[in-house]
């Protein structure tokens, strides 16, 4: 994923202008990650240090999802309807 493509899916979800770091864009980013690896995966069946690491970043997402529905509901289910997120 390249410095370009962060920034796009970073712009709608930021707090701020210099925002790279709130729950929501942790969340974005690693959305679109995980979509990518899952692609990657559909042809790789047998890449299993590739399924390892797209477990890790499911797993991460999941905290960062568990702490953004405990510090604000609605931004939480605002966040999950934006990325299609099955919940």
């Amino acid at each position: 994923m390249s410095q370009m493509d962060k920034v796009t899916i970073r712009k709608p979800f930021q707090r701020h202008e210099k925002d790279t770091g709130s729950s929501e864009v942790q969340i974005a980013v690693l959305t679109k990650k995980i979509e990518a690896l899952t692609e990657h995966l559909k042809g790789h069946k047998k890449d299993f240090s590739s399924r390892y690491g797209l477990i890790r970043m499911v797993n991460s997402r999941r905290s960062l999802l568990d702490y953004l529905r405990r510090q604000n509901e609605n931004r939480y289910q605002k966040l999950i309807k934006d990325l299609n997120i099955r919940r």
